[in-house]
């Protein structure tokens, strides 16, 4: 196979793995993210203490985590048709990658927001500071360098699961080389995809990790402290105001 017949096949299937894993990956971080937070918010000990919610919700978590990607994708043909109107192609596709990738993002999230000083969600309350007050202005920052690493390992793990989103017709990077480098023994092929693949992981862990760093070490830089005092300065000042009264 020549090199311009590699590429009239290659490039399609390229712009068909970043669409599905690109779409699949904002879902499953707008979906994941609040999910891994309410896990850490309703466990005990935690501001919205809930041991019935907590255990339903990492329960279903568990659930489709353990359930391997193949069998979700045939398991949610039904409800991928109602989403999309259809059970095959790059769009339907999405659906699977997405809901099995928002329960393994959402355990990350929990794990990075566990990490954060509970001094500071301690300092933030005695302000008055309410709940979302805590999530937007200590956990969410405080975890982002581990979270932009979640997002990360997520978008790796959704690059492999994408190779087997062609058993519904969605093609793909991985579908490619399963039909052409292994039904059709096209060895040449199967190895210059799996060197395409091995680059964009490698530049999507080095993008990844490069911010995460990049966050971290701001993050030193400032310190919780001036944090603390910007949103002290915030609160409104009630000590006048009962004088007056």
């Amino acid at each position: 196979m020549s090199w311009s017949e590699m590429w009239a096949l290659l490039e399609p299937e390229c712009w068909n793995t970043l669409y599905m894993v690109g779409w699949s990956t904002v879902v499953a971080i707008l979906a994941g993210l609040p999910l891994g937070i309410l896990l850490v918010l309703t466990e005990r000990g935690g501001l919205l203490q809930n041991i019935v919610v907590n255990k339903v919700i990492g329960q279903v978590v568990n659930i489709t985590r353990s359930m391997p990607f193949i069998i979700l994708m045939v398991a949610l043909m039904t409800f991928t048709r109602w989403v999309t109107g259809t059970s095959i192609g790059r769009d339907a596709a999405i659906v699977p990658l997405a809901i099995g990738a928002i329960p393994f993002f959402a355990r990350l999230v929990e794990t990075a927001v566990r990490e954060v000083d509970g001094g500071l969600v301690e300092a933030v309350q005695s302000m008055g500071g309410s709940t979302l007050t805590i999530v937007r202005k200590v956990l969410v920052p405080e975890a982002l360098p581990s979270l932009i690493s979640s997002a990360t390992t997520t978008l790796v793990a959704l690059i492999g699961y994408s190779a087997m989103a062609g058993t519904v017709g969605a093609g793909g990077l991985g579908d490619l080389a399963v039909r052409y480098g292994y039904l059709r023994f096209e060895t040449e092929l199967m190895w210059v995809i799996v060197a395409i693949l091995a680059v964009v992981i490698s530049l999507v862990q080095f993008a990844g990790d490069l911010t995460a760093r990049a966050l971290h070490s701001r993050g030193a830089r400032t310190g919780p402290v001036p944090r603390l005092r910007l949103l002290k300065a915030k609160e409104p000042d009630t000590a006048h105001v009962g004088k007056a009264v």
